[in-house]
């Protein structure tokens, strides 16, 4: 039995991890390598292993960088069974879908300026991402599943979007029985919608994220107080607000939350976009699946037969509809993808904006190297957007608060759940996040955590790890 450490090992994207017992081998999610170009053309490299060889995959949940590269790897030959939360195979649907779309509209657009280049190929297709589709099994949290002979799965909640789960992995070879806990990522405790992540008693292996091991969210409260205050200050200045959101998880609780605070915030004086075709049907998604909801919104779930609609609400399907909303210079909170600023209609409404004193950028969640979310959050002066230098005259507040990812506090009280000390092993996080998260195991935990490099192998049956020459 072995572990072998490949994506979101060096990073926090492109997570993807290969377990071999015996002959068997199995991945731990398929995800996307995301951030500036360079990053990104890393997608189309093969992958270190044979794809028809696999003989299954867990998913953790569906966001892209767990995700993203798996009907790619069912074009090149994967022929297993992909088991995921129910909720996550519906919403790997529109996920894919879209990824597709939007590598099939880049690749003819390159096609169409560089001609023979190999960026005109997309990296897959809407048929690759609906023959990947077609192999989504669906379990319930709690559901054990023996996978394949010696390999046990169950799911359970992990609180970081819909349908999002840590995978406990019961393995047996040769008489030696381990059991081996991949966090996926894990949410933050008392965020809306979604129920607190699974506490776990036992394992003797966790393999687990860091991506914000190095820092603390704001309060609950504070978080509150901050996101009114920045809608006021725009109004006072005139200008609009931009939210940069990924379309599954950050977009829902938004809308949440701008339901909740409706009157405090002023929002009757605000024309709301929800200006994101797949963050519209994700929305979708969410409403259809209430089983999953946390006790508060359950209740407001059984008051209401449909989906609950703001007032100024506009869901804005058509680039139509999204190119209108360019003529408002005020009065206007666009919600739109991409989170990461990298793509997606939020980089056209940043080209409108980001030159304006009045505008507002409310960054909510991770922002990768070399993204242009991530240039906004450091402070740049001046921006390349689409071939064209912007400079950032608008206000950009990063609001942590709002993550789907557990920060330091939320990491160290979830792990404090197990009984005794499993050998911890920290993945998808930068390098200062992972080793900041180390020292605090060993300061205040005692434990000795593990930063595995890529290619790095782990022996499970002897619990030792080691670094491939």
């Amino acid at each position: 039995m072995q572990l072998e450490f490949y994506g979101a090992a060096s990073g926090v994207t492109g997570s993807c991890h290969i377990l071999s017992v015996g002959s068997r081998r199995v991945l731990l999610d398929c995800g996307l390598i995301q951030g500036g170009r360079e990053d990104e053309e890393r997608n189309r490299e093969p992958f270190p292993f044979d794809p028809a060889a696999v003989d299954a995959v867990i998913l953790s949940h569906a966001h892209l960088d767990h995700s993203g590269r798996l009907p790619l790897l069912v074009r090149e030959g994967f022929r297993g069974p992909i088991y995921a939360q129910g909720a996550t195979c519906d919403l790997c649907e529109v996920l894919w879908q879209d990824a597709a779309g939007l590598a099939e509209r880049e690749a003819a657009y390159q096609g169409r300026r560089h001609p023979g280049a190999e960026s005109q190929r997309p990296l897959y297709t809407r048929r690759d991402a609906a023959r990947a589709w077609e192999r989504l099994v669906g379990l319930r949290y709690g559901e054990h599943r023996e996978v394949l002979p010696g390999l046990g799965v169950r799911l359970l909640d992990a609180g970081h979007i819909l349908g999002s789960a840590l995978v406990e992995l019961d393995l047996e070879e040769y008489g030696v029985a381990r059991r081996m806990l991949y966090s996926g990522d894990i949410g933050q405790y008392d965020t809306p919608i979604l129920h607190d992540p699974t506490a776990v008693p036992e394992a003797d292996v966790v393999l687990m994220e860091s991506t914000y091991g190095d820092r603390l969210h704001r309060s609950r409260e504070d978080t509150i107080r901050e996101i009114g205050e920045i809608i006021a200050a725009a109004r006072h200045d005139q200008g609009n607000v931009l939210i940069p959101a990924f379309a599954l998880g950050r977009s829902q609780e938004i809308l949440y939350l701008f339901g909740q605070h409706y009157e405090a915030w002023g929002l009757d004086r605000w024309q709301i976009f929800l200006d994101s075709p797949m963050a519209i049907e994700a929305t979708r998604i969410y409403w259809e699946h209430p089983q999953l909801y946390d006790e508060e919104a359950t209740k407001l779930r059984r008051r209401l037969h449909e989906m609950p609609r703001l007032q100024g609400l506009h869901l804005t399907r058509t680039a139509q509809e999204s190119q209108a909303i360019n003529r408002l210079h005020s009065g206007a909170i666009i919600i739109a993808g991409s989170g990461m600023c990298d793509g997606g209609r939020i980089v056209h409404h940043l080209k409108q904006n980001l030159g304006r004193r009045g505008c507002h950028v409310l960054i909510v969640g991770f922002q990768a190297s070399g993204t242009l979310g991530r240039r906004l959050v450091d402070g740049a002066q001046q921006v390349r957007i689409q071939g064209e230098e912007h400079r950032v005259q608008a206000h950009i507040h990063t609001v942590g608060g709002l993550s789907a990812h557990a920060d330091q506090a939320d990491l160290l009280r979830w792990l404090g759940g197990f009984r005794g000390a499993p050998a911890v092993y920290l993945v998808h996080g930068e390098a200062a996040a992972k080793q900041a998260f180390q020292a605090q195991l060993r300061e205040t935990r005692g434990i000795e955590a593990v930063i595995p490099a890529p290619g790095g192998v782990l022996d499970l049956g002897r619990l030792t790890y080691a670094n491939r020459p």
